[in-house]
């Protein structure tokens, strides 16, 4: 758990927070915001409180078993410090979510799909940053039957999805503050093209390898 205590300290930060505002919130919460970023899913109280940390928290301890049951255990001593930050990130994430709904149920002016899509955004491209460090294995990454046969294809395809998962987080983070239109169908291109390029790129190189070995 060493590992995990600044994703871990967000999210406890954000409990925190959460328990000092309890009394305050209503007992019916929006949990559920629709795409015009209006509330369309209300559960108790107590549903908000425990939801996002349990969540995390369920996240964190399944990720810290997958390095120890990975078939590929010898790339975890060359990415290992990458698949920990990124591990932290996603908490951290989940701890930011969490502060931001209970914030919006204490009535704070949130525009919450403003504000989801953005931090979406900053994960995607801090994700993308991470990806040229990533190395063949079986929990994280571009996983394709190409990617996970041949070194060489896992380390091109992961360079290209580093550049193309950063320029979707970009993007989504400039529509979002932009509050430009079609903003809903932007985001879902992005992330569309953000995850099947890089896919449609490993089976070419594939193919192109073939090629040359005949």
């Amino acid at each position: 758990m060493r590992k995990l205590w600044p994703g871990l300290l967000v999210l406890a930060a954000a409990v925190a927070f959460s328990l000092w505002a309890a009394p305050q919130l209503p007992e019916q919460v929006a949990t559920h915001w629709g795409v015009s970023g209006e509330p369309d899913g209300w559960s108790s109280r107590r549903t908000l409180l425990v939801l996002m940390p349990l969540v995390a928290v369920g996240m964190a301890l399944l990720m810290l078993v997958l390095p120890k049951i990975d078939p590929r255990k010898a790339s975890w001593a060359q990415h290992g410090s990458t698949y920990w930050a990124l591990v932290n990130l996603l908490i951290a994430f989940f701890g930011v979510m969490h502060f931001l709904m209970v914030g919006y149920n204490l009535g704070w002016p949130i525009d919450i799909t403003t504000v989801v899509v953005s931090a979406m955004g900053v994960l995607f491209a801090a994700i993308g940053n991470m990806m040229p460090r990533m190395r063949p294995n079986w929990f994280m990454g571009i996983r394709t039957p190409w990617t996970l046969s041949d070194d060489t294809n896992w380390r091109k395809t992961h360079l290209m999805g580093g550049y193309l998962f950063t320029a979707a987080g970009v993007i989504m983070v400039l529509a979002a503050l932009l509050g430009l239109p079609g903003l809903v169908f932007i985001v879902g291109a992005t992330i569309t093209l953000a995850a099947l390029v890089p896919i449609i790129y490993s089976y070419l190189l594939w193919r192109e390898q073939q090629a040359v070995r005949r």
